[in-house]
């Protein structure tokens, strides 16, 4: 079953759990086939006991569908704390949020920065980074992104 269909199945359950889809993808695991959904609320935020009663309910409705013809197994789960910000809504939403992002081309000699994400408008934005304990601003463009992730300050 291509993921298409299997999304056209799970995200309408989703959304009436007040759930966004983040990631669906096959995994293969030796000969253990493995369907990851990675669902989150729509501030990013996701919890175990939500993981369990998603998988709960998801369950069945594969069981009902074409997949029912395949063997795998359901893993149902958070994008995880240093999850890619895919959309331009994804990174609206991450504003304030420490992100690390990966250029296209380099700013100021360097294709990589973690530091603030301080404002973002889907065209530019301004990441506050430190550099040897000063603090700058690095001003870039959205069709310079090549990647850019939820960061974890240690």
């Amino acid at each position: 079953m291509e993921k298409q269909a299997i999304e056209h199945l799970i995200i309408p359950i989703l959304e009436a759990h007040q759930l966004i889809l983040s990631e669906l993808k096959w995994d293969q695991e030796g000969s253990m086939r493995i369907l990851q959904v990675s669902i989150m609320r729509e501030d990013g935020s996701m919890d175990l006991d939500t993981c369990a009663n998603i998988s709960q309910v998801l369950n069945p409705l594969l069981d009902e569908s074409p997949l029912s013809q395949e063997t795998y197994v359901l893993e149902v789960s958070s994008p995880g704390a240093e999850r890619e910000l895919k959309t331009v809504k994804e990174r609206l939403h991450a504003v304030g949020a420490y992100v690390k992002i990966r250029f296209h081309h380099p700013i100021d000699k360097s294709l990589e920065y973690t530091g603030t994400l301080m404002t973002y408008d889907g065209v530019e934005g301004v990441l506050m980074v430190s550099i040897k304990s000063a603090r700058k601003k690095i001003v870039f463009e959205e069709n310079n992104i090549a990647k850019m992730n939820l960061a974890v300050k240690i």
